[in-house]
């Protein structure tokens, strides 16, 4: 339904990063060690796993865990600011434009979340591309309550329209919802 929409919005949204990453890139090497680009494996369509792409806002050695479980000290001084302007998704596009996610959707899990693995899978929400943003992250639900993110994705999939696909665009983009939560010190 709203593939071409994905092709179209994300190859835009890729010439306009361009200049994005060309700034942010090089300051996340400078200011932090490690490979400015995280690539990380997640729980896609059909239970598939792929590789999804960040801009990475952790410390080097920080554990493969979702967000909620990492402390809050993990996150460096620029990369609260990337995840705070939601300017670490912008690889992603990347892997819309190849197919792997939508920009609209459920957040791709890690699969090491088995409780949302188990809940998702239970409400058929692996029938859907996983996406950069959903209604969870619009209403500021993150991936530490697996029942009531499988519901708001379940949500999606019985209601997913074209409207409603460009209006949640949009209220990300004005900068509704907030980034994935780390861990209170």
């Amino acid at each position: 339904m709203t593939r071409g929409l994905d092709v179209l919005l994300a190859g835009a949204g890729l010439v306009v990063a361009v200049p994005l990453l060309l700034i942010c890139l090089p300051i996340i090497s400078l200011t932090s060690a490690g490979a400015p680009i995280f690539a990380q494996q997640r729980v896609g369509r059909q239970q598939r796993h792929f590789t999804c792409y960040k801009l990475r806002t952790m410390r080097l050695g920080t554990v493969s865990a979702a967000s909620h479980e990492v402390p809050a000290t993990a996150v460096t001084p620029f990369g609260a600011f990337l995840r705070r302007s939601k300017l670490d998704e912008l690889p992603q596009l990347w892997n819309v434009l190849v197919g792997e996610m939508s920009l609209v959707g459920p957040r791709p899990c890690l699969p090491s979340q088995t409780a949302l693995i188990a809940a998702r899978d239970a409400r058929g929400v692996f029938s859907l591309r996983p996406g950069i943003t959903g209604p969870a992250q619009v209403l500021g639900v993150d991936m530490s309550d697996p029942e009531q993110l499988s519901r708001l994705d379940q949500t999606w999939l019985q209601n997913r329209s074209v409207r409603a696909y460009l209006a949640l665009i949009a209220l990300t983009l004005i900068g509704r919802g907030r980034g994935d939560r780390v861990r209170a010190r």
